[in-house]
This record gives structure tokens, sequence and C-alpha cells, in this order.
């Protein structure tokens, strides 16, 4: 056995030493081909690892998203400052659809720790009893880690894995979720939207009116021509910024 698993399995075996008779190297070998525990060892490590690993990935979506995030800011004071009450709306609504993508994905975080210290329990039973034991707390995290978009395949990989070794059961799908998100967004949008506007702006567009209806700041005359372009050229960029958003988010 080579790389970050094999480092992984003799850190775990060093760790594992009580006794100053036995080196780490040896215990690893003991554990891993001397014991029909061995498998599960190399198993629980595998998991630990692939789950770190898409922890990463969520910490950089999450990095990602967020950088997009002050960009539509700046884009919202801009449009506020010119009047552009269609831009700030749609910009606001993108921003709460962000926000709820990074919300999921620190809830996602906290699942992955929940399953980590399923794993580290794991362990400690193995070397007790010499079995694996099925975990309500890592069955509950995984059932929302499958929901996740940004990491639902290696999620799907790993309950298969876990149901196989009778940590978890089988899982069912929601496949209503998407529906009910949407549907939650929109309230979301309707509810959150002028405050999101509010707080970019430091109140420039007023106290958070209870309707998008409400009139926002007149735009300082210009020239009709000039005007059209630079519409033209902003609703461009708006659209380029929503890709970039869904992008992330997707």
């Amino acid at each position: 056995m080579e790389g970050e698993l094999y480092s992984a399995l003799k850190e775990e075996a060093s760790e594992s030493v009580s006794s100053t008779n036995f080196s780490g190297e040896m215990h690893f070998y003991e554990l891993v081909e001397d014991t029909k525990d061995g498998i599960w060892l190399v198993q629980v490590n595998e998991w630990s690892l692939k789950i770190r690993k898409e922890m990463r990935v969520v910490d950089r979506q999450i990095r990602d998203i967020q950088r997009e995030e002050e960009k539509v800011k700046r884009s919202v004071k801009d449009a506020a400052k010119k009047g552009q009450k269609d831009v700030c709306v749609v910009l606001a609504k993108e921003m709460i659809r962000s926000r709820k993508a990074v919300s999921k994905l620190y809830a996602s975080k906290a699942h992955m720790n929940s399953v980590l210290m399923g794993m580290k329990n794991q362990l400690a039973v193995l070397r007790v009893a010499g079995s694996l034991q099925k975990s309500t707390e890592v069955m509950k995290a995984m059932q929302s880690l499958v929901k996740i978009p940004e990491i639902q395949a290696t999620m799907r990989e790993l309950s298969k894995e876990m149901m196989k070794a009778g940590i978890i059961e089988e899982m069912l799908e929601d496949t209503f979720e998407s529906m009910d998100d949407q549907e939650e967004m929109e309230e979301a949008a309707e509810m959150e939207i002028d405050r999101i506007l509010f707080e970019i702006t430091a109140g420039a567009l007023g106290k958070a009116p209870s309707k998008v209806t409400d009139a926002l700041p007149e735009p300082e005359p210009s020239g009709a021509m000039a005007a059209s372009d630079e519409e033209e050229e902003e609703e461009e960029a708006l659209e380029a910024m929503q890709s970039r958003l869904a992008t992330l988010r997707s």
C-alpha cells in the first residue's frame, strides 16, 4: 500500500500503540496484514480521506461564491446610484441564492465532520469488538450529504460502501427537494430583497421599503443615445454575472 492511504494507516497505527515494546511500524503490519480486521481499518481510513478531500472542495466553492458576491455588491451600488431598480432587484435575488448556497455548504461541512467523528468511533469499536457497528449519526449525516450537488457523486459512492459494511441502512432520496427549495427561495426573495438592498447601499435607497415597487432615486439626466448604449453594456454584464454565479452554485 502506498500514497495517502498508506501514510494515514501508519499514523493511525502509531497513535494506537499503547506499549513501548512494539513500534508503530510493527503494529501497522499486525493490523493490516495479520488480523482479520485489517480490511476494515483500511476501509474506514479510506472513507475519512475521501471526506477530508471533499471538505477542501467545499471550502474552495464557498470562497469562489463569496468572491463573486463581492462583485455583485459593487454592481448593486452602481445600479442604485443610477436609479436602476430592475437591475438592483435582479442582483439582490442572485445574492439571496448565493447566500443560501453558502449556508448549505457550511451545513454540509458540519455533516462531514459528524461522519469523520463517526469513523473515529468505528475504529475504536473495531479494536474492541473486531467489527463495525451501525451508526444512526452517520446515517443522518450521509442522508443530508447525498443531497449536496457539489459532493453528491462522492457521497453516494461512500454511502453504498457504508451500506455494504453495515454502518448505515439504505437511503431514500427526497425527489421533491428542488421544488421546495424554489418555493422557499421565492418567499425569501419577497421578504429579504429590500433588506439586502438597504444593507448594501448603507441606506442610500431609503429605509428598506416593504415593496420592491417603491420608487428608487431618480437617475441624473444624460444623453438618450449614450444612456441606451450604456444600458445594453450593463445588461450584458449583468447576464454574465448571473451566469457565473449559477455556474458556481451548480
